[in-house]
């Protein structure tokens, strides 16, 4: 079973993205360049690859198969799976594959799943990736989620450049009470308030 639901939730956000990649292709945007910093980025991928190559035998004898790393595997998927698709559509023609692209007349959208997190498509692909670890046993899998961060900051960090440049007072007030990737991160550290 764990094999039937990851690769169903798989497959329905990979189609998706297909499908709006061969809709949305001819859409005009404008692209930035990816500055000096993006080879550094991409090179830290590379290199996470390489030595979760390398650990993999190690890895696999931390594989556990109970039902306390399963379920909170499946949850933890279904769930992202759920959250990924409907920041997909919430974005609508809006989207791009390239981190380093604007649509024409692009707004910036704060409301819905981008109200949760400024990037709700890398929070819910993250969530899938560890979600997808835990759900089969965790062991090599452990390497997945990690690779996808170093991958996913690469991808954020272009995003929030583009961003801040296009809409430099919007996105600063949205950056300030919304964040990044993990929902609830500025609640903590917050004062609370107290009661009169």
């Amino acid at each position: 079973m764990p094999g039937i639901v990851t690769g169903a939730c798989w497959v329905l956000v990979v189609a998706i993205w297909i499908a709006g990649a061969v809709r949305l292709r001819r859409a005009p945007s404008r692209r930035q360049p990816l500055g000096g910093g993006a080879i550094w980025r991409i090179g830290a991928v590379v290199v996470a690859v390489l030595v979760f190559g390398f650990a993999a035998p190690d890895l696999q004898r931390i594989t556990t198969h109970s039902w306390w790393v399963e379920c909170p595997g499946l949850v933890l998927l279904v769930g992202s799976t759920i959250f990924t698709l409907w920041a997909r559509f919430s974005l609508g023609a809006m989207w791009s594959l390239s981190p380093n692209a604007l649509r024409d007349h692009h707004q910036l959208r704060t409301d819905g799943p981008y109200a949760v997190t400024r990037h709700p498509i890398y929070t819910g692909l993250l969530g899938m990736l560890l979600g997808t670890t835990l759900l089969n046993g965790v062991g090599v899998l452990i390497s997945v989620p990690v690779v996808g961060v170093a991958a996913f900051a690469v991808r954020v960090s272009i995003e929030e450049r583009l961003l801040r440049q296009s809409f430099p007072d919007d996105y600063r007030r949205y950056g300030e009470r919304v964040p990044q990737l993990i929902p609830g991160l500025r609640l903590i550290g917050r004062p609370r308030r107290r009661g009169p």
